[in-house]
């Protein structure tokens, strides 16, 4: 069985400004009328006219959170409808900023008939002199999140009725806009004790006190404040490839832009190794330049945009991870990558027949070693005991002797490649990756050679006037300082 419910909206300003079918409705009701409020310019009038109000202000000091208040209140209302047919009479309009009247829609067990009210928001544009047909975002004070914040668009905050929510609202824009970026607090528009006052964003927090009517607008922000953003690195981008743009982006192609792809890579790995996070911001910097410009060519010629770059990992990654956002579940990391491993084959089919499949041709081949006999120990193919490996290393080492005593260097570059090869697989085996460590190993050799050239020029020798034996005692040196 259903129940109704009439949900009057009072408006955002005085009695003079509440709709005359509105105010002879109100007038007209016999019984108590039920409202979210009772902080409202209307309420006061309307009770010395003899309206009376049942309010649920009380139902805010009894419950931690508001949807528990908003709870509350819908399901009393529900229970009010089921003796007598009620009106309930909100702020503003019914279907602005109000959760008590979308709960009350979302409830099978009500009828709900909406019935005007002015939005708050008409007299709002009015006191900022703004067209939202340029753009404008309404947000919850109460509830928001940062990366859904469109700074370019007019932006208001509402419920913004205390310090410590004016306090929130500050902390997280001054994430993307200057401390001194000007905004507004806009308090009871329409009314008599209607205020805008404009102050640095680092104040808005300051001498503000519990007041319901109260909003905070923030103008839209230029391109400059919003070089951090997505949306402003896209515009870049697509200005420098676009018809004004850089001759030198204009002509790049997929193809043409390999090697950088590449050298970015390296120059990443190279500043996580020196641990230096400025570094790792720059270097990072230029990867992502990467995807926007093989995105914006993608674009370009009509085959793709970062649109679809971004959709395609998305999914992935929403797919390749049941545990977190459907109802699978992994405990350990080992049973991710078995999943992993197990999804990804479902998504390539038989586009993959190979265990071996998957692994980049132009990936250098000590770290496509380490990938194939990685691929491979996970169907088995794998020895259990590191001796075994050590055994296949000396088989091969000897291999190798018997390949230069025979002077064929056909062999000798095979049988060397064999070594790599299995030394790659005692690396995965104590989980080594040989890439890395024989970059550690370049550096280390790198630091030493470099000292031993600059403790001979402070000597005034050179690499080439000087003995094995004096370089030997100067590495030692430098190994000893490490």
């Amino acid at each position: 069985m259903t129940y109704p419910i009439e949900v009057i909206g009072l408006g955002a300003g005085t009695l003079e400004q509440l709709p005359l079918g509105i105010y002879r409705k109100l007038k007209a009701i016999t019984e108590t009328v039920c409202v979210r409020t009772l902080e409202h310019p209307v309420i006061t009038a309307l009770q010395e006219e003899g309206v009376v109000f049942h309010s649920y202000d009380e139902t805010y000091e009894s419950h931690d959170d508001f949807a528990d208040v908003y709870e509350h209140i819908v399901n009393d209302l529900v229970e009010r409808a089921k003796l007598r047919r009620i009106v309930y009479a909100v702020p503003g309009h019914p279907m602005l900023a109000e959760k008590t009247v979308q709960l009350l829609l979302e409830r099978e067990d009500a009828v709900v008939e909406l019935a005007g009210g002015h939005s708050y928001l008409d007299a709002l544009f009015t006191a900022l002199r703004i067209d939202p047909i340029e753009g404008f975002q309404f947000v919850d004070g109460n509830s928001f999140v940062r990366s859904e914040l469109m700074y370019r668009q007019h932006l208001v905050f509402c419920q913004v009725y205390d310090a410590f929510i004016a306090s929130e609202v500050k902390l997280t824009l001054l994430e993307d806009l200057p401390a001194d970026y000007q905004v507004a607090i806009v308090t009871a528009v329409g009314t008599a004790e209607e205020a805008v006052r404009w102050v640095a964003l680092e104040e808005l927090d300051h001498d503000i006190t519990v007041d319901n009517l109260r909003s905070v607008y923030v103008p839209p922000a230029p391109k400059n404040m919003q070089n951090h953003t997505f949306a402003r690195l896209k515009e870049i981008i697509a200005e420098l490839r676009g018809p004004n743009g850089c001759p030198w982006d204009k002509k790049q192609t997929h193809e043409s832009l390999r090697e950088y792809a590449i050298e970015e890579v390296y120059e990443l790995l190279e500043a996580i190794d020196q641990e230096d996070d400025d570094g790792i911001i720059e270097e990072l910097g230029d990867v992502l330049l990467q995807v926007m410009l093989h995105s914006q060519i993608g674009e370009d010629n009509g085959y793709f945009t970062i649109d679809d770059v971004i959709r395609s990992i998305v999914e992935k990654m929403i797919h390749r991870h049941p545990h977190v956002f459907s109802n699978g579940t992994a405990d350990s990391a080992d049973e991710v990558i078995q999943h992993w491993d197990r999804l990804k084959q479902e998504e390539k089919g038989d586009a993959r027949r190979s265990v071996l499949s998957g692994v980049p041709k132009p990936l250098p081949a000590l770290a496509k070693a380490y990938k194939l006999q990685a691929k491979a120990a996970k169907v088995g193919f794998n020895w259990e005991d590191p001796a075994d490996i050590w055994a296949k290393l000396d088989e091969e080492m000897n291999e190798v002797k018997a390949a230069i005593h025979q002077g064929n260097q056909t062999e000798i570059e095979e049988e060397l490649g064999d070594v790599l090869f299995v030394l790659a697989n005692l690396a995965r085996f104590y989980q080594i990756h040989p890439e890395v460590a024989l970059e550690t190993a370049n550096r280390k050799f790198i630091h030493r050679f470099t000292y031993i050239e600059n403790a001979l020029a402070s000597q005034g020798k050179a690499l080439k006037d000087t003995t094995l034996e004096e370089m030997d005692y100067y590495w030692d040196q430098a190994k000893e300082r490490e």
